[in-house]
């Protein structure tokens, strides 16, 4: 038999049979994501915000998410309107409170990466101010409690692609139905005048 087939039926059996007589290694663990710290409630409206997680978010993610609750609360009683703006606020900076924009926005800030033709800096990196500057527009989509809710998002927020925020609705669903569980009795409010700032 020749050298050259030789070698090659050696090399073909090592490799159907290395499974079998070298046992694998360990797989390497996919590594957990640091659990949120341990901290008592924090009271937003009457909305009881725990420390978490809820849908992969800490207690600082979640007290933006509570502020954009209670600013919904302020226009409709509707749930989906809070599960849009949270779904929409996850979209745009992961329930996070940003200080800087991005390529398309270099004016971007805040939970809702509002440029400045939406109002002054410091309404729009004021959580609750931004989520009233988002529904003050929101519920003038036609149809917004009905259609899906990527579609309404993208109409508020003139993003490039309708289907964007899509992937994180079933998140602001369980994050709003979690704290909607910790509400305490309802605070007064009133329907922000689109001619003013609400303070929080």
């Amino acid at each position: 038999m020749p050298l050259g087939v030789l070698v090659a039926i050696v090399a073909v059996a090592f490799v159907v049979l290395r499974p079998i007589i070298a046992p694998a290694g360990p797989i390497a663990a996919t590594p957990a994501p640091p659990p949120c710290p341990k901290v008592a409630p924090v009271i937003i409206g009457n909305i009881s915000v725990p420390s978490g997680p809820v849908a992969g978010y800490c207690q600082e993610q979640l007290i933006n998410a509570a502020q954009i609750m209670r600013a919904a609360g302020t226009f409709t009683t509707i749930p989906r309107a809070a599960e849009i703006g949270v779904m929409t606020a996850i979209g745009e900076s992961s329930l996070r409170n940003l200080t800087y924009g991005d390529t398309a926005g270099p004016d971007s800030r805040g939970l809702f990466q509002q440029r400045s033709n939406w109002g002054p800096l410091a309404d729009r990196m004021d959580p609750y101010t931004s989520a009233v500057l988002f529904y003050r527009r929101m519920i003038n989509v036609p149809g917004w409690s009905t259609i899906p809710p990527t579609v309404v998002a993208h109409t508020v927020q003139r993003n490039a692609n309708p289907d964007y925020y899509a992937p994180f609705f079933s998140r602001a669903e369980k994050v709003v139905a979690a704290l909607t569980a910790d509400t305490l009795p309802p605070e007064p409010t009133a329907v922000p005048d689109a001619t003013t700032t609400p303070t929080p």
